[in-house]
């Protein structure tokens, strides 16, 4: 079964970083993209950032350079190293794959940047 962790959100000041992780298990991690996401209240969940299967990333316009998305398939696990912070990056983060035509969720790790 697809089973999808994250960790790593925290609180954090403006201009400050967290790493996210995401850790998968059930498939064969490599084979597959991983996606990042975040919700903030009242919003709907958007792309943050994607990564393929072969390490390939694609960012949001709204990162601006501030975000690196990787993996490390011995691991089983995705990354989103986020630096320069700004309030509005507060959200709950999830990590996505697409497997056998579903999309799976992890249950989300909260980042708040706030002084």
């Amino acid at each position: 079964q697809v089973q999808l962790v994250e960790s790593g959100g925290g609180l954090v000041q403006p201009g400050g970083s967290l790493r996210l992780s995401c850790s998968a298990s059930g498939f064969i991690f490599m084979e597959y993209s991983v996606n990042w996401y975040r919700q903030a209240p009242g919003k709907q969940r958007e792309v943050v950032a994607v990564i393929s299967s072969e390490g390939n990333p694609t960012y949001a316009d709204f990162v601006n350079g501030r975000f690196t998305v990787s993996r490390d398939n011995a691991k089983n696990t995705a990354y989103l190293q986020m630096d320069s912070l700004k309030p509005e990056d507060t959200a709950v983060y999830h990590c996505n794959v697409r497997h056998n035509g579903v999309h799976y969720w992890g249950s989300g790790t909260l980042v708040i940047v706030s002084s």
